[in-house]
């Protein structure tokens, strides 16, 4: 409908003039004609404009009618309703003033209402001030006191012990159980804060508490040393397990080394005294006090036999110590970090001890070592008894062979016991000691068995074999290698150490032998040689221990075997006829001259030389055989066949030799006969007189 209003008011105005309003030949007309204006704002009007679209909707919305009468009453109907509107807001603003007046009457009355409150409590603050600075200065004592009181209370029960505790710590009446290491610990703990005291203005009060506390801490120690040594002696010494109740306190003891030395001292005494008695028990079958034990098989029962009595002695020395070992590496291993650390807390409480243990270059404690000292302080009596029995048997018996393995049986023990307790033991000491005395009574023996020997030496076997003394030698030899065989002797240095033994047991026999050789001649002092050697080589070559003294043994076997072959060549050479040939040759050279004067040598003249051929001949048939009689006695037969092979091989080799120069010879004398122009000339060929030649030779003596 708006739009139609518009719409008829736009061609209403377009029709009542000739010209456009906007022609621009009536710039006046248009400036007089207001409708014109009208349309011409109308007209350049944006309709997109929000507030336009909201009003011509709101028409709409009334249903308003595009007409005359409703065009002019619209504006007053639109200012009516904008009058009455505001009518209605300021009759409602009236209220609301009413209500403000009430309100700032209210708000009035609540001012003065305060003000006088105000005044009151100004008032009650003047009266109260006095009291209640009093009552912040009692709130304030108050606060003092209960911190005073708090740190008295805190200090009480840090640096104060009751009476209960402190009786419980030094009273021998009470027991020795948690609570009183309990109890201890606060006093160490005590004493040593106590330094935090001495450190400020007042170290009256520090001083007062360190001294009843080291006091207290001291007598504790006293305490529990006496304890220590009660239970020791109530302690089953035959099973010396040591309760853990026991190893706790050895643990706290450790702080005053001298208590703790002290207690270990008296444990190793009363171990040693009991040991030594059980040792007697377990050598007679009776206590010390003469009572007879059923249950124990005399270990002198067996005293007869030397080898058994010993080791009897030694095993049971050993499994006691091993059972010593065991009940006491409870305290020194598993614990032995803790016995340390009280050991070197008690060195810094007791300075007197560290400076002397200073000057003695004292070393941080070792609990394996500590253990070993034990054991070894332990079994120290029955190491005197072991001694003095043992030392009894060795100087007693006379037998080289038994001093011997006694000697050995000592080195396994030694060395066990080495690796129980370490080098430094009374029981270690008295093994060494014991095996230094069996070997030197070995080798006593030893020489006075060889001295015996002087009466044998001047007796021979007639079949040149080894005699009975040294064959007796060497059989009790290859028992000291037996049993030498199962020492623990390291193998780096087993030849080395058995080289003493094979001086006193095995070199005065084979110098005897030796002396004996010298009275025959050859070959039967080269064949008894061999013959003892190869007795000798032939007892020492299971071992491994005697490489060095084999290797001497074959090259003097050697050396011996050269004169054989030197004499069986010799034997060849004689009996066979070849010597003189040879050594009539030996002075000429291959020169022609020297071969041509062969055949005026007398060796080479053919009578001579006939009869050379002919004992040659004779020989070979029988020559090994012959050669091989000569060595009927050597007691290796390969030894013997390969001396005479060496000896007819250089027989084989001087006969060549001959040979050649009979050749040689008689080929210039055939040249001559030659150059004479077929004149006869008397003679024979040399080699027709001496036919045989090296293959043959060689042949025969293979």
């Amino acid at each position: 409908m708006s739009s139609d209003y518009f719409v008829t008011r736009k061609l209403s105005g377009l029709g009542e003039g000739n010209e456009s309003p906007t022609s621009p030949s009536s710039p006046q007309a248009v400036r007089s004609n207001p409708l014109a204006a009208k349309v011409t704002g109308v007209l350049s009007a944006s309709y997109v404009d929000s507030d336009i679209r909201d009003a011509l909707s709101l028409l709409d919305k009334r249903g308003i009618e595009n007409s005359a009468q409703t065009r002019r009453q619209l504006r007053l109907d639109v200012q009516k309703e904008v009058i009455d509107s505001n009518g209605d807001i300021i009759r409602q603003f009236g209220q609301v003033a009413e209500q403000l007046k009430r309100i700032g009457l209210t708000i009035a009355s609540l001012n003065q209402g305060c003000e006088e409150m105000k005044r009151h409590i100004s008032s009650a603050h003047q009266e109260t001030a006095p009291v209640l600075q009093e009552a912040s200065e009692l709130m304030k004592q108050k606060d003092q006191v209960e911190s005073k009181q708090q740190l008295l209370k805190a200090f009480n029960a840090h640096f104060v012990m009751s009476e209960d505790d402190i009786a419980s710590l030094t009273s021998t009446a009470e027991p020795v159980d948690d609570k009183f290491f309990s109890i201890l610990a606060r006093a160490k703990k005590i004493q040593n804060d106590c330094e935090i005291l001495l450190g400020t203005e007042n170290q009256r009060l520090g001083l007062e508490i360190m001294e009843q506390t080291t006091k207290n801490v001291n007598n504790a120690f006293q305490k529990l040393y006496r304890w220590i040594q009660r239970e020791f002696k109530t302690l089953n010494l035959e099973n010396p397990q040591i309760s853990s109740s026991i190893r706790r306190a050895l643990r706290v003891l450790a702080e005053r080394p001298s208590l703790f030395q002290s207690c270990l001292d008296f444990f190793a005494e009363a171990r040693e005294h009991v040991l030594s008695d059980a040792f007697y028990t377990a050598l007679t079958g009776s206590s010390v006090t003469g009572e007879e034990d059923n249950s124990v098989k005399p270990i002198e029962l067996v005293a007869h036999d030397t080898l058994r009595y010993v080791g009897d002695m030694l095993a049971w020395t050993h499994s006691a110590t091993v059972s010593e070992r065991e009940a006491l590496e409870v305290l020194f291993i598993s614990e032995g970090d803790e016995i340390a650390k009280g050991i070197q807390a008690g060195r810094e409480n007791e300075p007197w001890n560290r400076i002397a243990e200073d000057e003695n270059e004292a070393s941080d404690f070792d609990g394996l070592k500590a253990l070993n000292e034990l054991v070894g302080r332990d079994v120290a009596g029955v190491a005197r008894v072991l001694r003095q029995r043992i030392g009894q048997v060795i100087s007693s018996h006379e037998e080289t062979i038994m001093a011997y393995k006694i000697a050995n049986l000592l080195n396994f023990y030694r060395v066990t016991f080495s690796k129980l307790l370490g080098d430094d033991s009374v029981l270690l000491e008295s093994l060494t000691t014991l095996e230094e005395s069996a070997l030197r009574q070995f080798r006593i023996l030893m020489r006075d068995q060889v001295a015996g020997l002087q009466t044998d030496t001047q007796v021979s076997a007639t079949d040149l074999g080894p005699p009975d003394f040294l064959q007796d030698g060497l059989k009790q030899l290859t028992s000291i290698m037996k049993t030498y065989e199962t020492s623990f002797t390291p193998d780096d240095s087993r030849e080395k150490d058995f080289q003493p033994i094979l001086v006193e047991a095995f070199d005065p026999f084979m110098k005897a032998s030796e002396s004996i050789s010298e009275d025959f001649e050859i070959p039967e002092s080269a064949i008894f040689a061999i013959n003892c050697l190869l007795a000798a080589r032939n007892i020492l070559a299971p071992f491994d221990f005697t490489t060095e003294r084999l290797t001497k043994i074959q090259e003097m076997i050697e050396e011996h075997a050269t004169k054989l072959i030197e004499h069986q060549y010799t034997f060849f050479r004689n009996n066979s006829a070849l010597q003189p040939l040879i050594q009539a040759l030996a002075p000429l050279s291959d020169s022609r001259e020297d071969l041509q004067s062969i055949r005026k040598l007398e060796t080479f003249q053919p009578d001579t030389l006939t009869q050379a051929s002919q004992t040659l001949d004779d020989f070979l048939p029988s020559a090994l055989m012959d050669a091989m009689e000569n060595l009927k006695h050597l007691q290796s037969s390969k030894l013997a066949r390969e001396i005479t092979e060496d000896a007819a091989e250089r027989f084989c080799d001087d006969f060549e030799q001959v040979e050649e120069k009979l050749i040689a010879a008689d080929e210039i004398w055939e040249q001559e006969q030659e150059e004479t122009d077929g004149e006869a000339q008397e003679g024979v060929l040399l080699r027709d007189l001496f036919p045989r030649t090296g293959g043959e030779i060689r042949v025969l003596l293979s």
